[in-house]
């Protein structure tokens, strides 16, 4: 792996990219993303860098830097550097290790160059906008020992400089988002509570560590977070970090739609919408668990007053007609749902998105031989109330425009919770406890599995984990499947939903935070 002479040249924003062109005399590496806009400190890390250099050459320093960096697990090192990793990484390395000093203002991760089979090192700190960035680098280092030895040394000598902020130059792209800026009386509940509450400082820490990236390009995110559009941009937020963690291109600096994803030359633009609350049903903090419904209940919700609540906002985007849009037309275009109507609902509301999305539903029995069998059946309409919808919205009129609809059950505060706490953004008194169903991967099983266990650092949730991708049979522009290969995908075949599961997926789940006292 070769080092360009000049560390000055970089990719705004994509620090740890790797864009690979051809062998040696075009070919761009990680070495190439160290922005360093003032000479001063580029100076500085350098001569540091031929110092320890010299001293782990001959033998010193092992016990220092042994103090000074500590291992971090991948999930931690994801948390904190994840937003300024480039999806162009992967294509020539393979990150083998991730490193830190204690107070992790300096974050270093070890590369194994998957092209020239030899080693790289690269350490970041905080820019002036409070992202992880590039600002030292080895690169064609012959061993793994001695890129490691490498990488411990510089962090513990830019440590003991006193580097923990490198500006980069340009705009900070993020914005704060947890300094109230709408009167208090108009403030979320749920903001008040996540913002304030020790229980959700896990949720809190990861959040704000998205927000440096995250760019408001309709001017009013924080101010709709912080009040009555909680909900609605908690799923932005919760869908921007599940393509980040894809590693997609994302294209964010257009209104509508929300996103424009990009990868292997392949674009998918992406519109996110919510089924919201009813003004005579608003959010409350502290309140009387809901009411648990009856399975009649359910299935009676499920197959008519669910799909109605769908159907409204999926029907109002289809009537915005983004496909005509120049930076949409001709690509794959998604709708990506959640329902939030209610306290809890999402725990048994997915069956009717894709009772209304198909327009069939699915019964089933066990034959002579103990074999599940399913028969679908078509659905005609939805009614609720004296209201009436037709089913079936990839049948509607201008719905072949729509490529798919994505959608999960837990992009909420306690998706954000749960993955800060594995994390290792801890509160000591706080246990965290995870229940809820999931897919049974057995073919002849009919209602899906439990699951249970305590949320920590040994826990391995994704961002994807829980969302499923429905896609149109009769789309335009159908969405390649391997953009999005971590989430479940489901497609109508012969009148049958065939469905491409992940080892794990959840439908639904609920979080305990259980504060322990003496």
């Amino acid at each position: 792996m070769s080092c360009p002479a000049t560390p000055g040249r970089a990719f705004p924003g994509v620090p740890i990219a790797a864009a690979r062109l051809t062998k040696r005399s075009t070919r761009s590496s990680l070495c190439l993303h160290v922005t360093l806009k003032r000479p001063t400190q580029a100076r500085a890390a350098g001569q540091l860098t031929v110092r320890h250099k010299e001293e782990v050459g001959n033998g010193r320093d092992k016990g220092v830097t042994d103090q000074v960096v500590k291992e971090l697990d991948h999930k931690r090192f994801s948390a904190l550097v994840g937003a300024s990793r480039s999806p162009a990484a992967a294509y020539v390395s393979e990150e083998l290790g991730w490193y830190a000093n204690k107070d992790e203002t300096l974050i270093g991760v070890l590369l194994l160059d998957t092209i020239d089979r030899d080693y790289a090192a690269v350490i970041l700190a905080r820019d002036e906008g409070g992202r992880f960035r590039a600002f030292d680098q080895e690169c064609s280092i012959a061993t793994r020992d001695e890129a490691l030895s490498w990488l411990q040394s510089t962090i513990a000598a830019h440590t003991e400089a006193g580097v923990q902020v490198v500006p980069q130059g340009g705009k900070p792209v993020g914005v704060d988002l947890f300094t109230p800026v709408v009167a208090p009386e108009k403030l979320h509940p749920y903001f008040v509570g996540l913002s304030s509450d020790s229980a959700f400082f896990p949720a809190r820490s990861i959040i704000s560590e998205l927000m440096p990236h995250y760019a408001d390009v309709d001017g009013n995110f924080v101010e709709q977070f912080q009040s009555m559009g909680f909900d609605a941009r908690l799923w932005e937020l919760y869908l921007y970090a599940y393509l980040v963690e894809e590693q997609l291109f994302l294209d964010r600096s257009l209104n509508a739609p929300d996103f424009v994803v990009k990868k292997y030359g392949k674009t998918v633009a992406i519109e996110a919408v919510i089924v919201g609350r009813k003004p005579e049903n608003p959010p409350k903090y502290l309140k009387e668990p809901p009411r648990a419904r009856t399975p009649d209940e359910v299935i009676e919700a499920t197959m008519q007053s669910m799909p109605i609540k769908f159907g409204s906002p999926l029907y109002s985007k289809l009537t915005k007609e983004y496909w005509n849009l120049p930076h949409v037309k001709g690509n794959p275009l998604v709708f990506a749902i959640a329902d939030f109507h209610d306290d809890m609902s999402m725990l048994w509301s997915s069956t009717a998105l894709m009772n209304y999305l198909y327009g069939i539903k699915y019964d089933w029995h066990y034959d002579e031989k103990n074999q599940l069998i399913i028969i679908p059946s078509p659905i005609v309409e939805h009614k609720i109330d004296g209201k009436a919808i037709p089913s079936g919205f990839f049948n509607q009129p201008g719905a072949e425009n729509i490529s798919a609809v994505l959608s999960s059950a837990s992009g909420t505060i306690s998706k954000f919770n749960r993955l800060g706490r594995q994390a290792g953004f801890s509160v000591p008194n706080i246990l965290m406890i995870r229940v809820g169903t999931c897919y049974d991967h057995d073919p002849n099983a009919s209602v899906p599995r439990m699951f249970r266990y305590r949320v920590d650092e040994t826990s391995e949730e994704t961002w994807g984990e829980g969302l499923s991708m429905f896609h149109n049979p009769n789309a335009t522009h159908e969405v390649p499947r391997e953009l999005f290969p971590s989430i479940a995908h489901h497609y109508l075949r012969e009148g049958q939903i065939v469905s491409f599961m992940p080892e794990f997926h959840p439908y639904a789940s609920y979080t305990l935070n259980m504060r322990m006292t003496d």
